[in-house]
């Protein structure tokens, strides 16, 4: 059952009230709480139907030949572009973690955050239709395609924009240590993308470690 709290955000997300709640709940899902049911399955159909959307839209505003769409599309579908969407509109504190993945930050985990955010789209997809799941992508999408999110972007989102501008698989992040207590944990993460090469550095959360691996990637390769 949904948290008021979270049906609230859901139905101003979704612009009207919800049907299938079950739905919704699973698309908020992470596997770490050991549910049935967890956010992958819609996280596939929203990643589809995320593509297709934005596709369809970079074709009407004609912003160049097919080489330019495909890089944009690369960049807008991209896990940091959905994880920045999902910042924006408060998801973190909405998603279902187990305590484990709830210590290591996975609220504010760019990965999760994005795969999240698609499998709301796939949720929307399922319970609402194509039309509407399209609306809310644009409504939701709308600054990133006019070229106005992340004026000074953050460093995930850099990295990942550079990866697909150079034909590259995107970034892969891996916690390659966590050390010290919790109350003052040290983590170090490695971000590495295929064909190119890795780097390394650490944070005092998963998530400003992988921020700090960005950044070091970047001024090596970049």
């Amino acid at each position: 059952m949904l948290a008021a709290e979270t049906h609230t955000f859901l139905t101003a997300l979704a612009g009207q009230p919800i049907a299938d709640e079950a739905l919704w709940l699973e698309a908020l899902t992470h596997g770490s709480t050991g549910a049935a049911r967890d956010y992958q399955r819609l996280e596939f159909l929203g990643d589809r139907m995320l593509g297709l959307v934005i596709a369809q839209w970079l074709f009407e505003l004609d912003i160049g030949n097919e080489g330019k769409l495909s890089q944009r599309l690369n960049a807008l579908v991209s896990g940091a572009t959905c994880a920045g969407v999902a910042r924006q509109i408060g998801l973190g504190s909405h998603i279902q973690l187990g305590k484990q993945a709830r210590d290591d930050g996975g609220h504010d985990s760019d990965n999760i955050l994005g795969d999240v955010m698609e499998a709301l789209i796939g949720a929307s997809l399922v319970t609402r239709g194509y039309d509407a799941t399209a609306a809310m992508v644009r409504r939701l999408w709308g600054d990133a395609v006019a070229g106005k999110a992340g004026q000074s972007k953050h460093p995930k989102s850099a990295l990942q924009e550079w990866a697909a501008g150079n034909r590259r698989k995107g970034p892969q992040y891996q916690l390659v240590e966590r050390s010290g207590p919790d109350h003052a944990a040290r983590f170090l993460v490695s971000v590495e993308v295929h064909g190119v090469g890795s780097a390394e550095a650490a944070g005092t959360s998963l998530r400003e470690a992988e921020t700090a691996a960005a950044e070091e990637f970047m001024r090596k390769f970049g």
